[in-house]
Formats: structure tokens, sequence, C-alpha cells
């Protein structure tokens, strides 16, 4: 999204648990893109919060998986954010060697791009 959409939406990336380090995978494919996430670290909802990130701030919570899904309709439940739930596939278990894993990340990126494209417009068309 900001690799799209730059600076003119604020977006901020959190999870069900905090693993610390991004997947070498995710960080590979994402690369192919130009987007640089080998610095990124993953955070959880609550240290989204203990950062000052409160989740009734955001328009918008996308979960791409159906046990953040769930934990994000009990954090937002009574607030006036949009709660969205994108069916993403998990590649982290799809393949074996590093060829198909990075296929099957590549799908799950693609169908994140897709879902990106399909909500909020091509980002070639917004500039």
């Amino acid at each position: 999204m900001k690799r799209f959409f730059g600076t003119g939406t604020y977006v901020q990336s959190a999870g069900v648990k905090n693993d610390f380090e991004i997947d070498g995978f995710t960080v590979a494919v994402c690369e192919e893109l130009g987007v640089e996430l080998s610095r990124h670290r993953s955070r959880s909802f609550d240290e989204m919060e203990k950062m000052g990130e409160v989740l009734s701030s955001f328009d918008v919570v996308v979960a791409l998986s159906p046990m953040s899904r769930d934990l994000a309709e009990e954090l937002t439940r009574g607030f006036h954010t949009d709660l969205e739930y994108w069916p993403i596939m998990d590649p982290t278990a799809i393949g074996e060697g590093r060829e198909a894993k990075l296929v099957a990340y590549r799908e799950a990126r693609d169908q994140i791009i897709a879902q990106i494209k399909a909500h909020w417009g091509d980002p070639r068309e917004s500039r």
C-alpha cells in the first residue's frame, strides 16, 4: 500500500502475534517490486496500542487470515472502523525447495496487490 500510494494514505502493519523478523521469502518477493522489507519488524495489535496506535483511529482494518479477522472484530467492536477480510492464501506451508516457495509467496503477494487495486483503484490512475 505504501509503495503504491505513498504518504497520502496512513498505513500500519500488525498481526495477531509478533514474530519480530519478517519471513525471508516475503522480503525476497517484495524486493522484486522495489519494496524494502529487510529492516521491517512485525508487531502485534497489543504492541501497536503500546506505541500509541489505537485501532479506533483507523478508518479500515484489513485482516488477511481468519485468526486476524476474529481478533480485529473483537478489538474494533463498538468503533466506527470498517473491517475487511481478504482471504489471502498462506504460502508458508506450500512448496518444497526455494523456487517452489517463491512461487507460492509471489502468488500471495499478487493476491494482496489485486485486493488493494480492487478496493482503492490502480495507483497509476491516482497520480
